[in-house]
């Protein structure tokens, strides 16, 4: 079993040409399925110590694996059931149900088991399933100690994240086979599939070339290196809030760059003075701006704009100046709303070097570009491209969006983070990265803000998650 941060993340039709192309390679779609079975069967057997097992087959190759899996749990001698719902209807799955010797039960009059392996539906399903045989599932699932899903818990769609309202399956172990999915990292779905680990079945994933593989992805923990020594407070990165209304948000998204590691703050417009100390506090102009900008290292500057920042007139001449100035941007909050057209074409016309980061939660994100539409990956890489800026689609499953096409997405949720303020730490810690020689500066950012969030556990302020973002990046 393999954790999920850093891997591909594939659509099922996707997943089917990576089948092909493993075929094409040398290997048979029994292979495959042999092997997802054996892995199925490892982990539930590590995982019994002992106990039985009941599989679950349906009529695909999803119930192939379940097959499979029985098969070789009663090879090793573990003790193992197997229910059906339907007899197999594809050529691997009757292939995989001939090897197997035990009994078969009906779904409907299967006797609970301590562990529970659902191999009813998989990928494949595009369609809810009926609700009495969902419900049948649960009852079976939650009678176990230990419920285990065969690549998605049945009735889960598997490329959008999308869940039937009232959806009653839940899993405690998703094994995902050959790549995750995304309704394992997507939200409503994911909700259902608990822990989710990956069984490398043998596509070759790394082998394959964007856009194959690797366009979209889940974001792995990254490296934060301690400062040089020959470094000075400016080569560690300058973080620019330009404050407005709202003084504590701009102050928030402050105290966070200070936290997360910049090597100085500056937040224009503050209207209440107090602690942090080390944060510097100046009165708003554009020549006030222009002259921190002049002759500081420009490559370890980000601007943050938006906490706090209002909707009227003095704050567009704001927006305006971030936009114009020549380092890293972040916008968020008020500022999101005060984009249009022409800032898209602003922010494609600038070099790489200086990327424009747009972070909206999902009222934001419908407001700048109207309802989502497919899946979250979808709407965020649709959102980059048309305004030429990195998204940040926030939520329990934030999405990262380049305009290049790519997403990387957080896979681990924190649903305390649903809390007023933190939006603003995470612009602050974002403009910190991109201010640093940080790799991969936003995902890393997100990472942090999930991180620092999960340290807690629950039930904490904007600002103790601030002050948690030094403890969680020197862990």
């Amino acid at each position: 079993m393999i954790p999920i941060e850093g891997q591909p993340i594939l659509t099922a039709a996707a997943t089917r040409a990576a089948e092909e192309r493993a075929v094409a390679a040398g290997n048979s779609l029994a292979t495959l399925m042999d092997r997802a079975g054996a892995g199925v069967a490892e982990a539930a057997r590590r995982l019994a110590a002992g106990a039985e097992v009941l599989v679950l087959c349906g009529p695909g190759n999803n119930g192939g694996d379940g097959w499979v899996a029985a098969s070789t749990l009663a090879a090793a001698g573990h003790p193992v059931r197997v229910a059906q719902f339907a007899d197999p209807a594809t050529d691997l799955a009757r292939a995989a149900r001939a090897r197997w010797t035990g009994p078969v039960e009906s779904l409907d009059a299967a006797e609970p088991a301590p562990i529970c392996i659902d191999a009813l539906f998989g990928t494949g399903l595009s369609r809810p399933i009926d609700p009495a045989v969902a419900n049948r599932l649960a009852a079976l699932l939650r009678a176990a100690r230990l419920g285990i899903a065969v690549d998605l818990p049945s009735g889960l769609m598997s490329d959008t994240g999308e869940a039937p309202a009232t959806f009653p399956v839940e899993a405690t172990l998703t094994l995902a086979l050959g790549a995750l999915k995304p309704a394992h990292i997507l939200y409503p779905a994911a909700d259902h599939c608990g822990t989710v680990r990956l069984l490398d079945i043998g596509l070759g994933l790394d082998d394959l070339p964007m856009p194959d593989v690797g366009s979209d992805r889940t974001i792995d923990r990254p490296a934060f290196a301690p400062p040089h020594s020959f470094d000075h407070k400016y080569a560690r990165g300058l973080v620019i809030v330009l404050g407005g209304v709202m003084a504590g948000a701009g102050a928030l998204a402050a105290e966070a760059a200070t936290h997360a590691g910049a090597g100085y703050v500056l937040l224009f417009d503050a209207r209440t003075p107090g602690p942090p100390h080390a944060l510097v506090r100046r009165r708003w102009s554009r020549e006030a701006l222009a002259a921190v900008l002049d002759g500081k290292r420009r490559d370890r500057t980000a601007i943050v704009i938006g906490p706090g920042l209002g909707r009227d007139d003095a704050a567009r001449d704001r927006l305006d100046a971030a936009i114009a100035a020549d380092v890293p941007l972040v916008i968020d909050g008020d500022a999101l709303h005060l984009l249009d057209e022409a800032a898209f074409a602003r922010f494609a016309a600038r070099p790489a070097h200086l990327p424009v980061v747009l972070t909206p939660h999902a009222g934001e994100f419908a407001a700048l570009f109207g309802p989502p539409a497919g899946s979250k990956l979808d709407a965020a890489r649709a959102a980059a491209l048309r305004s030429g800026a990195t998204v940040v689609f926030k939520g329990p499953d934030t999405v990262v969006a380049y305009p290049d096409g790519r997403t990387r997405t957080m896979p681990h949720a924190c649903t305390w983070l649903s809390t007023a303020g933190t939006g603003d730490v995470l612009a602050g810690t974002i403009a910190t990265m991109l201010a640093s020689s940080t790799a991969h500066p936003v995902e890393a950012a997100v990472w942090l803000h999930v991180e620092a969030a999960r340290r807690f556990g629950g039930g904490f302020t904007a600002d103790a998650l601030a002050r948690a973002l030094a403890p969680a990046r020197s862990a």
